[in-house]
């Protein structure tokens, strides 16, 4: 899990630059008159350097079918142009827009939910845990597991504590902290960094319910987790987890570790909460 990038203004100058791309090729080439032919060229600078011992010089270069050229540039121009505006829209809806009667976090945190992804609403959302923290940063490589945890009384560099009767993992190879269960009942912000960004309502009860989409459309599909709890003692530990399974591919499963039970949950972008 990485925390979201909030600093549109890169995407912003990649569409200006693709603005003027286009509007540049969409101008004809120079046509000169010879033999009773037209003859189309277009004006190019020729950058020459100091090894050369000469300075830049303007040439023609000749085209021989400049509709066939100018169609190409622009039909790949506008491709760009698509995507970056499809981007550009996705970036505002994850980042900038809020529905009335929320107010953002100044950081991202995390939820960890069970249930149906078709499903709006359902029950069980007391088995729900939230990360208030990105623990992805925090996190320690399986590969490490014995320098930096076991070896250090399972106390994690970044101060958490690992459990090895009730571990976590990320898609990239990560011993996550645990998530703070469960999330509190109340009005949230969620999205899965897509086109949903949506309310999400938290009963006491454990009953849930989202003001518009799926749960499948409010998960963040590259994050992916899963808890791991041993079937018996002195078994299932981050020792028995192969490395090359990792890293997991969007929206799959997490792998399976010998000697444990494993249950994967999505991960859901929280982004605030109704103002009360």
């Amino acid at each position: 899990m990485r925390s979201i990038n909030k600093n549109l203004a890169g995407l912003f100058r990649f569409v200006l630059v693709l603005l003027g791309s286009c509007t540049v090729h969409s101008f004809q080439p120079f046509r000169i008159a010879t033999a009773n032919r037209h003859h189309h060229f277009f004006l190019r600078t020729s950058a020459r350097t100091e090894k050369d011992g000469q300075d830049d010089e303007m040439y023609l270069e000749r085209v021989n079918n400049p509709g066939r050229r100018n169609l190409i540039l622009n039909v790949a121009t506008a491709g760009a142009l698509s995507a970056s505006w499809a981007s550009l829209w996705y970036l505002f809806n994850q980042n900038l827009y809020t529905p009335e009667g929320f107010s953002r976090f100044p950081t991202t945190q995390f939820i960890a939910a069970l249930g149906d992804p078709s499903s709006s609403a359902g029950t069980g959302a007391k088995y729900w845990g939230v990360w208030r923290k990105d623990p992805g940063p925090r996190g320690v490589w399986l590969k490490d597991y014995g320098r930096e945890l076991e070896s250090n009384y399972n106390l994690a560099p970044a101060g958490w504590k690992f459990d090895p009767q009730d571990w976590w993992l990320e898609e990239h190879g990560l011993i996550m902290e645990a998530p703070q269960f469960p999330i509190p009942a109340g009005r949230y912000l969620v999205t899965g960094g897509r086109q949903v960004t949506t309310g999400l309502t938290i009963s006491e009860d454990g009953s849930w319910k989202l003001d518009k989409g799926t749960l499948f459309d409010v998960t963040h599909l590259p994050c992916r987790s899963a808890r791991y709890t041993p079937v018996a003692e002195g078994k299932g530990s981050p020792k028995d987890a192969r490395l090359a399974d990792f890293p997991v591919k969007p929206g799959s499963i997490m792998p399976s570790v010998p000697g444990t039970n494993k249950q994967d949950y999505a991960v859901l972008f929280l982004l605030g909460k109704a103002i009360s």
